[in-house]
């Protein structure tokens, strides 16, 4: 049987995600030939057909409709009607608009079964505010439009893993929003993104929000408190989860934004030491506690370099991959 698309969503056209996403298509055209991976892509089709020229890409695309009752291995299609064109690297409202109508289509497709996972390129929050949708990011648009109530970021980057108790919080905020329940939730959804990705018998670390897990009190309790009832709990309930001990660990929970970011993102940036430029921008960003599987590049839309030929599209592909994965563990639980 043959496997479904995946979708994979433009973003902001304005940013590098019509680029990457014809780079992609061209590095994994052999496997999508062979419909080993079968790819839709929804956003604007004239930022499409404009990275398709300016990169001079032999590759087609033919355009599809949702209704279809089947699509091509590689197709595409428009989420919105054309506006003004849409300049690269010029934050507008249009841009805005067609980042959200894109992850609306997805969602609907994917709920419906047509697709098996979203992959997002990245979007702009100032346009999609611009545009009158009111998200402070993809991760908060998608749990709205599937009706979740709480998510959870997942990052990572070969054999690195940082799940987020909290993210886009200030960081005075962050000792209230680490909840047993909160913490057992991470934990849970974690490891069984884990499972999903093949990995029998997951071993989980919990970081500490204090210095030295508070110091016996002496630099807050919530480590105290909170975290190893939690983690002793997790334990007595046959997980292999351990606090901020020194070991090898297939995922890391990580308390808040820059605690697990950091880490990710140094692995995953290369810098040419005598241009400044980024040579390499790896590192899949997951949404875990969604109904559906997401995935997308843990990069932004880079304005300033859109069409120019030069983003990088590694990122995307390694976004790919984990979806077909998780995917790939969601039909084997199933079965």
């Amino acid at each position: 049987m043959t496997s479904r698309h995946l979708a994979i969503t433009m973003g902001d056209p304005a940013g590098i995600g019509p680029e990457i996403i014809v780079k992609a298509c061209v590095g994994l055209k052999d496997r999508i030939a062979t419909g080993d991976l079968r790819i839709l892509i929804i956003g604007s089709g004239a930022a499409l057909d404009g990275a398709r020229a300016a990169l001079g890409a032999a590759v087609a695309i033919p355009e599809v409709s949702a209704d279809d009752a089947d699509w091509p291995n590689l197709c595409f299609l428009q989420a919105d009607v054309e506006g003004t064109p849409i300049k690269p690297g010029v934050l507008s409202a249009d841009g805005g608009r067609f980042a959200y109508k894109a992850i609306e289509q997805g969602v609907r497709l994917t709920q419906a079964g047509r697709t098996s996972a979203i992959v997002t390129a990245p979007l702009n929050k100032e346009a999609l505010n611009k545009a009158g949708y009111h998200f402070p990011g993809h991760t908060e648009m998608l749990a709205h439009l599937t009706g979740v109530r709480g998510s959870v970021m997942l990052l990572a980057h070969g054999n690195m893993r940082v799940s987020h108790v909290s993210t886009h919080v200030a960081l005075e905020d962050v000792p209230k929003r680490l909840t047993p329940e909160r913490l057992r939730m991470v934990i849970d959804l974690t490891n069984e993104a884990l499972l999903r990705l093949g990995i029998d018998k997951p071993k989980i670390a919990i970081a500490a929000l204090n210095p030295h897990a508070g110091e016996g009190g002496l630099f807050g309790r919530q480590d105290i408190d909170v975290s190893a009832p939690t983690i002793a709990k997790a334990v007595a309930d046959g997980l292999d989860v351990v606090g901020p001990v020194p070991g090898q660990y297939d995922a890391a929970v990580a308390m808040y934004h820059d605690q697990g970011h950091i880490p990710v993102k140094l692995l995953g940036f290369q810098v040419d030491p005598a241009t400044g430029r980024w040579q390499e921008l790896s590192g899949v960003n997951i949404t875990l506690g969604l109904p559906i599987i997401r995935t997308s590049v843990d990069h932004g839309t880079a304005f300033d370099i859109a069409g120019k030929g030069i983003a990088n599209e590694h990122s995307l592909i390694e976004a790919i991959d984990y979806a077909e994965r998780l995917s790939a563990g969601v039909s084997a639980s199933k079965s």
